[in-house]
């Protein structure tokens, strides 16, 4: 714990943005750090709660000692903050930027809607412990002699291909984009997490021993069986990037698309990466409607302003969500409540329990806009209510629904097992899919989810093919 009387002495304060007018144009990102001495302030507050439900199963995926770096902040030891906070999260300068921090949820003072500045304190930890050196390079010191190909670089190969480097094991990385990082790197735009900080743990798990093939696609480029013959165990990384059909009529129509594309297509063009081959996707000067109320859906909202859009409206059938929730009915579980993204506070219009029932287009095949309704309790469209949402873009973000089928799943046919859902059949006790030598972790395995399950789930089966490989594991679980 922090200051014993921390949490009565100060306000919780966290990060601040710049204005939404300054921010939508330009595509890093906005927030303004606290100084050393407030975040050593926030840490103060961690209080002496009992039952720390912040890094328990409800709180964190990767079970942070969430209270122990605070103490270790707040006490001005911040190297050993870093090494706390490393020892159970590969990339906290990812988790710290882009995670909904359900572990603030989760805190004892979140009773009081004053939760500890978690998330806060945490990018400020690895943040300082890059900028004064100490995170270096971990190779192992000897080697197994055995190699292990992991299929996809996002968080949870990533993960997964740095614990098995430091246990001893020969790693080969294979990425069907030109870079690493899954859609760390091409679904999430840089104002909430500029990609350099995916290259320099990329730098640094290549200085401990892991390599990267680029431009790899299994399945595809490269025959699965080719690696899985090469290879003493393959690890199945490769996300859940189909997306989720809206059933909605009108979308072949030029200007109706789904949200991934428009997002990969910006990220990219930040990036510096050639797409003069592509058709342009450009909300500049146009009036958009996104589809969708997750983070995929506000994430088009704030590159569509970035863009220049003339307007959005974002589209929810599920109704507008208590302003407030029932403490003693969800805490310390994740709550559904009104949450306002930095995206919508940009500008968007939010429209709830309003179901899209088509897009509409002229006689060239334009779109021109939306028909929607309102809905009943039961998402039930209401007659009488329909309406036109004046469009010339409309973006479907309604989630994804497994992993692609069409290229290494497809090659191994009834052999690989999947789960109803269309996921990689496999079980977080040792994380073997159905064929011999062949794990699975992330959302391949789990389904869409958040970027610190993915790191917990490349971590963990890390551990499990370690012990297959040499009968036992040090690695932390």
């Amino acid at each position: 714990m922090g200051k014993v009387t921390g949490f009565l002495e100060i306000d919780r304060q966290e990060q601040k943005y710049q204005p939404a007018s300054d921010r939508i144009r330009h595509f890093r990102e906005f927030t303004v750090p606290l100084s050393q001495t407030d975040v050593e302030r926030q840490a103060a507050r961690c209080m002496d709660c009992g039952v720390p439900f912040c890094h328990g199963p409800t709180g964190c995926p990767v079970n942070n000692q969430i209270p122990d770096w605070n103490d270790l902040v707040f006490a001005g030891d911040w190297e050993e903050a870093s090494r706390n906070l490393h020892s159970t999260n590969n990339f906290p300068d990812f988790t710290g930027r882009i995670c909904p921090a359900p572990c603030e949820e989760a805190c004892t003072l979140n009773l009081e809607d004053i939760p500890v500045a978690i998330k806060t304190v945490e990018q400020a930890i690895v943040d300082r412990a890059f900028k004064e050196g100490w995170i270096k390079p971990e190779p192992a010191t000897t080697k197994t002699g055995k190699t292990v190909a992991v299929i996809g670089s996002g968080p949870a190969g990533m993960a997964a291909a740095q614990q098995l480097a430091r246990a001893g094991h020969t790693v080969h990385v294979y990425e069907r984009e030109p870079r690493a990082g899954g859609l760390l790197r091409y679904g999430i735009p840089d104002f909430k997490m500029e990609k350099h900080y995916i290259d320099r743990r990329v730098e640094q798990l290549e200085a401990e021993g892991v390599t990267f093939h680029y431009g790899c696609e299994i399945g595809k480029d490269v025959e699965f069986e080719e690696i899985y013959t090469r290879h003493d165990a393959t690890l199945l990384c490769t996300g859940a990037e189909r997306p989720r059909d809206p059933g909605i009529p009108g979308m072949d129509l030029k200007g109706a698309m789904y949200a991934m594309p428009f997002l990969v297509q910006q990220n990219r063009r930040v990036g510096g990466e050639d797409i003069s081959e592509e058709d342009p996707y450009w909300a500049g000067g146009k009036h958009v409607v996104v589809v969708g109320g997750g983070d995929t859906a506000s994430d088009c909202v704030g590159t569509s302003f970035r863009q220049g859009a003339l307007s959005v409206t974002q589209m929810d059938i599920r109704p507008m969500p208590p302003l407030k929730e029932d403490k003693n009915q969800f805490w310390p579980y994740w709550p559904t409540k009104f949450r306002t993204s930095t995206s919508q506070a940009e500008g968007a219009e939010r429209e709830f329990s309003a179901a899209t029932l088509a897009v509409v287009g002229d006689e060239d095949g334009v779109v021109t806009g939306v028909k929607c309704a309102r809905v009943d309790e039961k998402r039930v469209p209401i007659e009488g209510t329909e309406f036109i949402l004046k469009a010339d873009l409309v973006l479907a973000a309604i989630g994804f629904s497994g992993p692609n089928m069409e290229t290494y799943i497809k090659e191994a046919g009834d052999e690989l097992e999947l789960d109803p859902r269309t996921n990689v059949k496999a079980n977080t006790e040792d994380y073997k899919t159905s064929i011999k030598k062949v794990f699975a972790a992330g959302d391949v395995r789990k389904g869409q989810s958040l970027v610190v399950w993915a790191i917990r789930e490349g971590r963990q089966a890390a551990k499990s093919i370690d012990e297959f490989l040499t009968g036992s594991s040090n690695l932390p679980r």
